[in-house]
């Protein structure tokens, strides 16, 4: 209805191509008028409901047709030709808009339902962020006030207040990382994009969590065969890498062997992690003096977790998950290659 004027101009300028006759200015009087007063009635009509939106269109056009079908009357004489034109005027015309309506009115609704679908959905992904962000943060908040009531006791010695405050601000520095975090989830900031070497990079951080990967008796293999540029933020980069090899290294209780392999096709590089984690028998779980339990899912766990999957969409990167019974997960990430790096033997 907002572009009644312009369709109305149209109508006009084909009707133009029959004749400029009687019936051509009568069209650009009628049209003229008619559609600036369906454009001047828009706001209104769109406030209606669906079936009275329905009904005013039809009711509209059945009264067009019924004034085209009087004006034609007066110049036909035989009672066959006004059946035939009372068909074509006054019914067809009304109920093919009556269709047309119905048609448009359920269109509508459904994509009012989508898109009350989806922000439901939003709200769901929000109150169970929420929830998590609450369970992560109580945490070392809870130890924070806990050794703040230690500090009220006149009786401490300087050592121990200084340890005290030292535990108070790791626990607080804690926090204030899992809100950046989240922070982080919700909007990852691609703050810079230059030519990361693929091998350096993880080269690099595999030397930062190898201490890591020695406590947990993780030994990191790596296979870069195939070596490539691809861009992107380096810190957001090394964010993302440092979560998900550390959930991978953490998540192996009995220890193992995490494979980190590069291959690269025409198009992208394709970073692989795999990780075997060693079975431990019955026997040697009992010289070890207690259980050990693996909770670990094919994708990680975790806000670090989501925060690193969400900076690789961020990057246009995308990942493929396999697990495979005396493989373990292979974990592959795909990124845009930029362009390929010679390697030098």
């Amino acid at each position: 209805m907002r572009f009644s004027p312009i369709l109305g101009f149209l109508v006009i300028f084909f009707r133009a191509f029959h004749g400029i006759d009687v019936g051509f200015f009568i069209a650009v009087a009628f049209y003229s008028v008619f559609s600036f007063f369906i454009w001047y009635i828009s706001p209104w009509f769109l406030k209606l409901t669906s079936n009275i939106r329905i009904l005013f269109s039809t009711g509209i056009t059945l009264l067009i047709s019924i004034g085209i079908l009087f004006t034609l009357a007066l110049n036909i004489v035989s009672p066959d030709q006004l059946l035939d034109m009372f068909i074509a005027y006054v019914v067809v015309p009304p109920l093919g808009v009556a269709m047309l309506s119905y048609v448009i009115e359920v269109r509508e609704k459904i994509q009012q339902l989508q898109q009350q679908l989806i922000i439901e959905e939003k709200l769901a992904a929000v109150e169970q962020m929420g929830a998590a962000i609450s369970h992560e943060i109580r945490n070392p908040l809870t130890t924070a006030i806990g050794f703040i009531e230690l500090l009220d006791q006149g009786s401490l010695d300087k050592d121990k207040r200084t340890k005290y405050l030292s535990i108070i601000k790791d626990e607080l520095d804690s926090a204030e990382s899992i809100i950046q975090d989240y922070l982080t989830f919700s909007k990852p900031i691609i703050e810079s994009t230059e030519e990361l070497d693929i091998q350096k990079e993880l080269t690099h951080i595999i030397k930062l969590l190898q201490p890591l990967a020695n406590y947990h008796s993780v030994k990191v293999t790596t296979d870069f065969s195939s070596n490539g540029m691809i861009q992107g933020d380096q810190s957001k980069f090394h964010q993302c890498f440092i979560n998900i090899i550390k959930s991978s290294i953490e998540s192996m209780l009995q220890g193992g062997t995490l494979v980190i392999k590069t291959t690269a096709t025409q198009s992208k590089i394709i970073i692989a992690i795999q990780d075997k984690e060693t079975v431990l028998s019955n026997e040697q779980i009992n010289r070890l003096g207690e259980p050990h339990y693996s909770t670990k899912g094919p994708t990680g766990t975790g806000l670090n977790m989501m925060v690193a999957y969400s900076i690789l969409r961020a990057m246009r990167g995308t990942i493929e998950v396999q697990s495979e019974i005396g493989k373990g997960t292979i974990s592959q990430f795909h990124f845009k290659l930029h362009k390929t790096k010679v390697q030098k033997r």
